[in-house]
């Protein structure tokens, strides 16, 4: 089995024995920002997902969203039935909505509900150098007096289109799985079990909250 962590910022791969993660029966898709192309390649290269390899990476020249959502599902996403979406220091929205087009579009692309298509389950997996910035422990709620952990899921770690359908508003203080539709999982976690957070995204495409979802929060 193949370990990956992070040392020094670096990504260091040890192998345990010559059996790769065998991952069936979900096509995937990758959305990343350039400076995470590390971590996409070892997903790759070393964990046996069925994977499209075809970022978006030129503008599509139309006012019509259906139109630029159905070239974005057939020329990009292709069949894929989930998105995994790398979250590094690069990925966020205050970083401006033009730095950020291609993986916006990404993330709307796969949010669609179209003619033709059914929108992907997406998979947010939160890179090594954010954790710190991302997971804020836990404390007592003013609101209810219970325990929350705090996940910091907004414009400064993420994109909109990710974080609005991770925290879809519910009119409470805090949030279930029930209550969110895009997945969340740190590196880590996910390259120990792979098959076990694609299919979770996977099953959230029948999941009643999929239709609470935004393409363009």
């Amino acid at each position: 089995m193949l370990y990956i962590h992070c040392v020094n910022n670096t990504l260091v791969a040890s192998v345990k024995d010559d059996t790769k993660t065998n991952i069936m029966g979900h096509r995937t898709y990758i959305s990343f920002k350039t400076e995470d192309e590390a971590y996409k390649n070892y997903i790759q290269d070393n964990l046996d997902i069925d994977m499209i390899d075809n970022s978006l990476n030129d503008a599509i020249v139309s006012d019509d969203l259906e139109y630029i959502m159905r070239v974005i599902r057939e020329e990009y996403l292709s069949d894929s039935t989930v998105t995994i979406f790398l979250i590094g220091e690069r990925s966020n929205e205050n970083l401006g909505a033009y730095e950020q087009r291609y993986i916006k579009r990404e993330l709307q692309a796969s949010l669609y509900h179209g003619q033709g298509n059914t929108q992907n389950g997406i998979l947010g997996i939160v890179l090594p150098s954010m954790y710190s910035r991302v997971y804020g422990g836990s404390g007592i709620c003013q609101t209810c007096g219970n325990s929350h952990t705090y996940v910091n899921i907004t414009d400064s770690t993420s994109i909109k289109e990710f974080s609005y359908n991770y925290y879809i508003p519910n009119n409470k203080c805090s949030w279930s799985e029930d209550d969110r539709f895009c997945v969340l999982v740190k590196w880590d976690d996910f390259i120990q079990e792979p098959e076990k957070y694609i299919d979770q995204a996977f099953e959230k495409r029948s999941h009643p909250i999929s239709e609470k979802t935004k393409v363009r929060p």
